[in-house]
């Protein structure tokens, strides 16, 4: 091991990949750790079983000799037993991700592997680094490195600030440095189906009579595209689906008629628990369904747009697509029953029905 000297660590080239460590040769539990675009300082030891690392800060704002000096000062209190009281240092990535991810009350599965995946596709080479080794320049560069994909690049960095602020809250860090990205403006599509008739003859069409069910499903409840990939038979009852868990973090019950069960017909039997199986899904159920001119969640769009005109109040059509309602008298207070719900399920389904025959 070197003794870490100011010309040593000046030399000291960029690492290429992950994250190098030099240890001193002379003061036991010094370290700098160099990335891609910083060398930081560190105080490390084994306490109490537990390796424990303390942040001394940025090379060259803090030079080698005033390093070597605070790593000493370490060093004697923590070997007065002060070191038990001194923070770990902090996490990577990886461990912050893990540690958001294993919260009993995240929103959903969609939530967890959405964010894993965005993670593992465009943050992979963070994802050893200390959150405290990512710069404002870095996250900065990696949201105009996106900026192909608009959306993309907002909702990466925006996961990557929950992350953050969740690991801040056990774990002494600075503000989250998304603080100096400006975010790309995001106008949502919202397509809706316009011509229903062409619409069925095309689902009609379809090779496969399975996803011809999933998108027939899909416009007569207004679900969303991973809610009916993950619909179970035991949740489908004679009066109502039960979602167990959904996007918003809670369970919800929708009111289904006798409509319902016949687009359903088709499929029952397919599987014991799926109930749009595939032989080619990871764990025996669709998850790729043919792609159409229209999005699944142009089929959300449309089924809320003709319940409307329908008639139906937007406040009930809210109630049917699950979501949180504005008002506190919404979120907390009134709970309307599946019978109360069931006239504007009914009353959708019938013009539904109306303009694709």
């Amino acid at each position: 091991m070197p003794k870490l000297t100011e010309t040593f660590a000046k030399k000291l080239p960029p690492a290429k990949s992950d994250t190098e460590k030099h240890w001193d040769s002379e003061v036991k539990g010094l370290v700098l750790f160099v990335g891609k675009r910083s060398k930081t300082w560190y105080f490390q030891k084994d306490v109490g079983g537990q390796t424990r690392r303390v942040l001394i800060g940025r090379f060259p704002v803090i030079s080698a000799q005033a390093a070597r000096q605070t790593a000493l000062g370490f060093a004697l209190e923590w070997g007065r037993g002060a070191g038990k009281q001194i923070q770990i240092g902090a996490p990577t990535l990886e461990e912050a991700m893990e540690a958001y991810l294993a919260r009993p009350r995240l929103r959903s599965e969609a939530h967890r592997s959405g964010l894993r995946q965005q993670f593992e596709n465009h943050l992979k080479d963070w994802m050893r680094l200390p959150l405290d080794e990512i710069s404002k320049s870095q996250v900065v560069d990696r949201h105009r490195s996106l900026a192909a994909t608009p959306s993309t690049a907002n909702h990466t960095l925006k996961y990557f600030r929950t992350v953050w602020n969740h690991a801040r809250r056990t774990h002494d860090l600075p503000e989250c440095p998304t603080m100096a990205i400006e975010w790309y403006p995001e106008q949502p599509k919202g397509e809706i189906i316009e011509d229903l008739k062409l619409w069925r003859s095309t689902i009609d069409g379809l090779h496969n009579p399975i996803h011809t069910v999933f998108y027939e499903l899909l416009l007569f409840t207004g679900f969303r595209k991973s809610e009916a990939l993950t619909l179970e038979w035991k949740h489908v009852r004679e009066d109502h689906i039960h979602l167990p868990m959904t996007k918003n973090g809670r369970s919800f019950d929708l009111p289904i008629l006798q409509i319902h069960h016949e687009i359903l017909a088709p499929v029952r039997g397919l599987h014991r628990k799926w109930v749009f199986p595939s032989p080619k899904g990871p764990d025996g159920r669709l998850t790729a369904p043919t792609r159409m001119r229209w999005s699944p969640h142009a089929h959300r769009r449309t089924f809320a747009t003709v319940a409307m005109e329908a008639g139906v109040l937007e406040e009930i059509v809210g109630r049917l697509l699950n979501h949180t309602p504005l008002s506190i008298t919404g979120q907390r207070y009134a709970k309307p029953s599946l019978d109360a719900l069931r006239p504007a399920m009914e009353a959708a389904c019938k013009e539904l029905q109306r303009r694709t025959q």
